[in-house]
């Protein structure tokens, strides 16, 4: 923890020491990195402005991710917007790359902010960063009403500041709540207190399920081989490549090997399936609906 702090006082100092551009310098860096691919311009431009860079990590401190991380997402959107700015637009670096540094640390935040998704449209980012901020102003102007509000119709009064749907509001509130749980953690203290994955419903088949599921696939299949024993050799071909392949081929594929029209492949087919049908029908009917 110590030296994140000493690395971020080093990091800021030697922004806060990098060179003020002014607007025409700023240009002539700008073009140079775009025309040329000048990558000493693109140091100069990045080192300039990585100061507003770090001053816009240190607003997003306060949701938990470290400083060194921020800076590191901060820098990542001031390239991207040294790479897609164009210095013809009139328009100064600073304002551009604001919009892109802001979009790159939110993106990292969402991200690790739980192992849930959080959100992945501008809604749901704008409500995610936001939600805190609004909810506090319609709290506090009811407040100087003489109001008080219920949580239903906070969160109605959220929902159309933000222009996103009720339920949205109300599974952000239940995110930013609190953080993740790990399901190792004990259930109690108790010595024999149990963790919390203990509670969790064993998805897998039970051994005795998978037995029984082993040997009726096993049947089927018996049954399966000694029905295609009454088929002709062209029958057999043409089940096995339409019906027990991983990737069943198509009508007119085997209609092009066996010199056959698509119908006249479909029509061996359907015989082939009627003759295997009534094969089976003397052993199980319990296979039928497989055909």
């Amino acid at each position: 923890m110590a030296l994140d702090i000493t690395e971020d006082r080093q990091l800021s100092r030697r922004a806060m020491s990098a060179e003020m551009l002014d607007a025409e310098t700023e240009l002539q860096l700008a073009r140079a990195w775009r025309d040329h691919r000048d990558e000493a311009a693109l140091h100069r431009l990045i080192t300039a402005y990585m100061r507003l860079a770090i001053s816009m990590a240190s607003k997003f401190r306060r949701y938990g991710a470290p400083m060194n991380d921020l800076v590191q997402e901060a820098g990542l959107g001031l390239m991207k917007a040294a790479d897609k700015f164009d210095p013809e637009r009139g328009v100064r670096f600073s304002t551009y790359a604001v919009w892109w540094i802001r979009a790159s640390i939110q993106d990292y935040v969402m991200r690790n902010w739980s192992m849930v998704r959080t959100g992945s449209t501008s809604s749901q980012k704008s409500l995610f960063f936001n939600l805190r901020r609004v909810q506090a102003k319609f709290e506090r102007e009811a407040m100087a009403r003489g109001e008080e509000l219920d949580r239903h119709q906070l969160r109605e009064h959220i929902a159309r500041e933000v222009g996103v749907p009720l339920h949205d509001v109300e599974l952000m509130e239940g995110r930013l709540s609190g953080s993740d749980f790990s399901l190792n953690a004990m259930q109690s203290q108790d010595e024999d207190g149990r963790e919390w994955i203990d509670a969790l419903e064993d998805e897998n088949a039970q051994e005795g399920a998978q037995v029984e599921q082993a040997h009726d696939m096993a049947q089927l299949r018996d049954w399966l081989i000694e029905s295609m024993h009454g088929l002709s050799e062209r029958e057999r071909f043409i089940v096995r490549e339409r019906k027990l392949r991983e990737e069943p081929r198509t009508l007119e594929s085997l209609g092009e090997e066996l010199g056959l029209s698509k119908e006249r492949i479909r029509q061996v087919e359907a015989a082939a399936f009627q003759k295997m049908r009534k094969r089976l029908e003397s052993q199980s009917r319990e296979v039928l609906h497989f055909l």
